[in-house]
């Protein structure tokens, strides 16, 4: 077989099982392609040997009838997950050099369940960005490109979203504080799943935003997405917030049936500046499911203004506290100190040189907030919005509402470049769409749905109840079957 690296996780699993393909030819093939695509700097830790090793190993469980369905499928991991003896910097100089010697759970699981890591991915850093630009590695790429120009994976898991859309890697690990799996996801084409607060350990996943942070899978299908968070999910007792429920077989609660479903379509979701191909795919989404059955409910989400900057309080605030320890006194990056230099000193410059403008600015905000004099009027008011926020769902999902259909971004992706000298709040206001999904908890998935006017791809986002998961890909997979959307980028790299 050709191209094996352009299977599926579904595709691929099916010939390892019937004798087809070898988990080694599939990594032989990511690896090729992996090595062919430098322009679109994805992976940026390589680990041939490990992935071989594992390969061989998942042939040998595969032939013992010892295979999990994610047993040999090779896969990237993102750069901000923990890995036992590779780099895991989480794409910012001041871990440069950072080697753990621990595995984070959710790669441990997806180890054990005989998945095959390909490398580490780009990503931005502190997972804090939302379009690659803040790695200390440079820029993630976008397969998908206009005009000769140079495009936006998203972020801050870019690394992740490039490399499942150019089919280095079948799947891939990405982690979602704001919408950093579900934004790259809709600006080049795949899937990406955002997990209920609780489902996927975050232990060993270098923290960001702890109330926050949620590892998830991005993959090529909706069926895809499936398979791998079923092998990512799992009470951990590592991890306090770790929920300690049974995880079900996603993959087969697909059944394609949406018949009696409510979908809710959102009011405050239409924006007053929101491009008229964005509310035409939202309203062709809400179409496609009416057909399928579900009925589709006007909702009101009534705090949903108010979404963005209460995330852009908390979220820096649990920043600012969260990356207080990288100080140059235990591990990663220490700057050189002057004659007379004291403690002071070294914390000062090693976190002037190790941290990015981004990280800064929003470690600054954080402390800000936090302050004794500003905790009140800000951290605290934040606390309260999110709570009317969290309110809001579960008034509506009280009212008999299944899921909750929206546009996943305000437009495909832009430019690389285009928003660096913009005000910074442009840049937030991606996340316009997606910070209520992890203020609230709740699951939330994006998919592409059609193409915009240039011929990029452009996706729709569907918010569940917390907890069904598999519901909430139910009604995805119905909804991807009905788009009909295969369009791939066309290889330029």
């Amino acid at each position: 077989m050709s191209d094996l690296n352009k299977l599926t996780i579904a595709e691929a699993r099916d010939h390892l099982r019937s004798g087809d393909v070898t988990s080694v030819a599939l990594t032989e093939a990511c690896l090729a392609a992996i090595e062919g695509a430098g322009k679109l700097n994805a992976f940026v830790h390589h680990t041939p040997e490990i992935a071989l090793d594992r390969a061989k190993a998942a042939d040998a469980r595969i032939k013992a009838g010892d295979a999990p369905a994610m047993c040999g499928i090779p896969v990237g991991i993102k750069d901000l997950f923990c890995t036992e003896g590779v780099a895991s910097q989480a794409a910012s100089r001041i871990l440069q050099g950072f080697r753990p010697e621990y595995e984070s759970t959710v790669s441990a699981q997806l180890r054990d369940a005989g998945a095959v890591m390909l490398g580490k991915l780009n990503m931005d850093e502190f997972a804090m960005g939302s379009s690659n630009e803040t790695s200390v590695y440079g820029n993630a790429i976008n397969p998908w490109k206009i005009d000769a120009r140079d495009l936006t994976p998203g972020g801050s898991s870019g690394g992740s979203a490039a490399a499942v859309a150019a089919d280095l890697c079948l799947a891939a690990t990405g982690t979602d504080t704001g919408g950093s799996i579900r934004q790259p996801a809709a600006f080049t084409g795949t899937v990406g799943i955002k997990p209920t607060y609780g489902r996927c350990s975050r232990w060993g996943i270098v923290a960001f935003a702890s109330s926050l942070d949620q590892a998830g899978p991005m993959t090529k299908t909706v069926r895809d997405s499936a398979i791998m968070l079923q092998a990512m999910c799992g009470h951990d007792p590592k991890d306090s917030t770790s929920a300690e429920l049974p995880v079900p077989d996603f993959e087969a609660m697909l059944t394609g049936d949406i018949r009696g479903t409510k979908i809710g379509i959102p009011r405050e979701y239409r924006l007053d500046a929101m491009p008229a191909e964005i509310a035409a795919l939202w309203d062709k989404g809400a179409e496609m499911l009416r057909d399928a059955g579900a009925e589709i409910v006007d909702i009101s989400l009534p705090h949903t203004k108010y979404a963005l900057p209460a995330y852009y309080v908390i979220a820096p605030a649990e920043a600012s506290s969260n990356l207080a320890r990288y100080d140059g006194v235990r591990y990663g990056h220490r700057a050189t100190l002057g004659p007379g230099d004291g403690i002071t000193q070294m914390y000062e410059k090693t976190r002037a040189e190790g941290f990015g403008m981004e990280v800064q600015r929003r470690v600054m905000i954080g402390t800000y907030v936090l302050s004794a004099g500003f905790y009140d009027a800000y951290y605290n008011r934040a606390r309260k919005v999110r709570t009317l926020i969290k309110r809001d769902f579960e008034a509506v999902f009280a009212q008999g509402i299944d899921a909750i259909l929206t546009p996943a971004t305000p437009s495909a992706a832009f430019g690389l470049g285009e928003m660096a000298d913009a005000d910074p709040v442009e840049m937030y206001l991606n996340d316009v769409f997606t910070v209520t999904v992890n203020l609230a908890g709740l699951p939330g998935i994006a998919l592409p749905a059609g193409l915009d006017a240039k011929g990029l791809p452009l996706g729709l986002q569907l918010i569940g109840r917390p907890w069904e998961e598999g519901a909430l890909l139910n009604t995805a997979h119905v909804l991807e079957a009905a788009s009909g959307f295969v369009s791939k980028p066309e290889k330029w790299w």
